[in-house]
């Protein structure tokens, strides 16, 4: 079975002195859990590995799952781990976490924990919480062109067209099927479960409506108002850029905002709509998707969308910031930012666009470099793989 690098890095924590909490977190079906088993395989150590049952689960299913290894030690080894897959479940997790772990650090147990989750929203708030010090993130990230195309054999317009969600790979012969599977096994329950289900939305069919109508606009600019006119429904603007948050923190779709220096600004912009896998643009995209490879200009949003994908997954691992940039009829697809490091990103796919926005941003903001993604230099290929720094 193929084995992504983030096995290594959690087989390596688990491996560690007891030191901190380890907190898997990443959208749905991008792995976690099966990472988490191959790590586990990799160890010596004895372990206890529960799936949290029910949505609302009872802090006390965590203390009876926390004793059990605790028994493990009680019975004659020196240090056991503890796994517990989808904590987000089970009310106010992190409060009991941070109650039994530091029992066991007053008592010298040496119990390791690795949690994973799929809301990074709510997953977020229980660390902000309660366990400010206690932990390590370790991202699982949506499946990248180099891992699709190592495990399952992709080309470029499989990736493209495809994305990169491993338990769809078996039925990319079978359009429908593997529709089916997009939408029924991913979309939905990450909607349902892991955005409505945790997380204080007042109109769930607002918010379903307008990841179905937003991901087909991935890598075009759409206006808070615009998208409010397309939702037909009523609302304002502060209540899709909060949806947007959510629907991002879950690995759908988020709304890249405009390259800024001055935060304010920044935020009031609007946004670039960016999927985090094309897959779900695919699967939104209605009867026109059998253009998508074919037709320039939709086969442009389509790279844009993979490039930006790419970027935002990297992100999250690498902390560096991903916005756009226009003044004027000047535009950059994407602005990659680490501190003082800025990059200013521009796609070349095919399609016809407008020129000179590198030049205009790179005169407007001197210390940037630029790079072009689809030059001679850098092939969209290439920077699917990871072939390409993005900081120089």
């Amino acid at each position: 079975m193929y084995e992504r690098e983030i096995v290594k890095t959690i087989a390596a924590r688990m491996q560690e002195p007891r030191r901190f909490l380890q907190i898997v977190i990443g959208a749905r079906q991008t792995g976690k859990s099966t990472a988490v088993q191959q790590a586990l395989g990799k160890t010596s150590l004895p372990y206890i590995l529960e799936e949290v049952p029910t949505h609302g689960e009872s802090p006390d299913w965590v203390r009876a799952q926390w004793q059990r290894a605790r028994n493990l030690i009680a019975g004659g080894e020196p240090r056991a781990l503890l796994v517990l897959d989808e904590i987000q479940y089970v009310d106010q997790w992190s409060t009991v976490v941070k109650s039994l772990w530091d029992e066991d650090a007053r008592s010298g147990i040496d119990l390791r924990v690795v949690l994973t989750g799929s809301s990074a929203t709510l997953i977020q708030d229980g660390l902000d919480e309660s366990l400010a010090g206690r932990f390590e993130l370790i991202h699982s990230p949506h499946w990248n062109f180099a891992e699709c195309r190592d495990a399952f054999g992709y080309t470029l317009d499989q990736f493209l067209y495809f994305g990169g969600y491993p338990g769809a790979a078996a039925l990319v012969d079978d359009e429908q099927r593997w529709l089916s599977y997009i939408n029924n096994a991913i979309i939905e329950p990450t909607i349902a479960n892991d955005v409505v289900g945790l997380s204080s939305v007042r109109n769930p069919a607002l918010m379903r409506r307008l990841f179905y109508v937003g991901a087909p606009y991935s890598a075009q600019e759409v206006s808070y108002r615009k998208l409010l006119g397309q939702l037909d429904d009523r609302g304002n603007t502060a209540t899709i850029a909060h949806y947007l948050d959510l629907l991002s923190s879950a690995g759908l779709m988020c709304g890249l905002q405009k390259y800024d220096p001055k935060l304010l600004r920044k935020k009031a912009s609007s946004p670039r709509l960016a999927v985090y896998n094309t897959a779900l643009m695919t699967a939104t995209y209605g009867q026109l998707r059998k253009y998508l490879l074919t037709e320039p200009d939709l086969r442009g949003r389509l790279v844009e969308s993979a490039v930006g994908a790419t970027l935002l997954n990297r992100a999250a691992a690498e902390g560096f910031e991903v916005s756009w940039w226009r003044e004027g009829n000047d535009e950059v697809d994407f602005v990659v930012s680490q501190g003082l490091q800025v990059t200013a990103i521009e796609v070349k796919s095919g399609r016809v666009k407008r020129t000179g926005g590198l030049v205009a941003f790179v005169n407007r903001f001197p210390r940037a470099n630029a790079l072009v993604v689809g030059s001679p230099n850098v092939s969209v290929e290439d920077f699917l793989l990871g072939n390409a720094e993005l900081f120089f």
